[in-house]
């Protein structure tokens, strides 16, 4: 396997490039028919600007699955161009919060630029990892993430410190990458096999106990769409799971 720096940084680049050709992009009807075919609804999408609809580039749509209540403080791990963020915003309403982190500058720039756009009050971008999360402890209510954790190069660390932030009860709303097979060290070397999203997937099982050694319970990993249909040697899922209650037993 490449260094997990190199790897890192072919990631970066990767979204760098993507957030600086943006404008020079259009949303043409195969991004919405993608997006739609992903689980968001064009209604939705419809109500967003271009600049925002033109760069999600995710494989699922957490807002559509999770249980993002009034009032709640909402992550969103990778947010890029801010989609996941916008949507998730009109569901916390006006007392509620959704944080959008972000490790590309260009990305972080142009979904700030986004929430202008739209005039959202409740929405805040911060650079930073994921695998370092600038946030407190048991801080937030629901962790979103879409397509960002399978780039990751030390996903143990990832879901440590999303347990760490989420409050007790705090609930998991993750569209991801998985794998069918264990791939070859070989493969995995390849950084633009990893930028695709395809051999830092790792498989149900590995994915399930990782979650579940930090702390997490109710862990499910649903399929969202026959493997193969979009990238061979993985499938689309939708992790769910809950960070425990303190004290239940009271």
């Amino acid at each position: 396997m490449a260094k997990s720096g190199t790897i890192q940084e072919a990631v970066k680049g990767s979204y760098a490039s993507l957030a600086k050709s943006a404008d020079q992009k259009s949303c043409d009807s195969l991004q919405t028919e993608k997006l739609v075919k992903y689980g968001y609804s064009s209604e939705e999408l419809q109500t967003l600007p271009e600049s925002v609809v033109t760069l999600a580039d995710g494989c699922g749509s957490p807002t559509a699955l999770a249980t993002i209540r009034e009032g709640d403080t909402v992550l969103d791990m990778g947010s890029g161009g801010g989609v996941d963020v916008f949507l998730a915003s009109r569901k916390v309403g006006p007392n509620g919060r959704v944080i959008g982190l972000d490790m590309t500058p260009d990305m972080v720039s142009w979904a700030q630029a986004n929430a202008v756009k739209l005039n959202a009050a409740n929405v805040e971008f911060k650079l930073g990892q994921i695998e370092n999360i600038p946030l407190d402890a048991e801080s937030v209510d629901v962790i979103m993430s879409n397509c960002v954790i399978c780039l990751s190069t030390d996903k143990e660390q990832v879901f440590q410190e999303m347990f760490r932030v989420l409050r007790p009860g705090g609930r998991l709303a993750i569209a991801d990458e998985v794998a069918l097979r264990v791939f070859s060290e070989e493969e995995k070397a390849d950084p633009s096999k990893w930028c695709s999203c395809i051999t830092g997937a790792v498989t149900e099982g590995v994915y399930a106990g990782m979650l579940e050694n930090v702390g997490f319970e109710e862990v499910y990993v649903k399929q969202l769409r026959k493997p193969g249909e979009s990238t061979s040697g993985v499938f689309s899922a939708f992790i769910s799971g809950i960070k425990p209650a303190k004290n239940r037993s009271q």
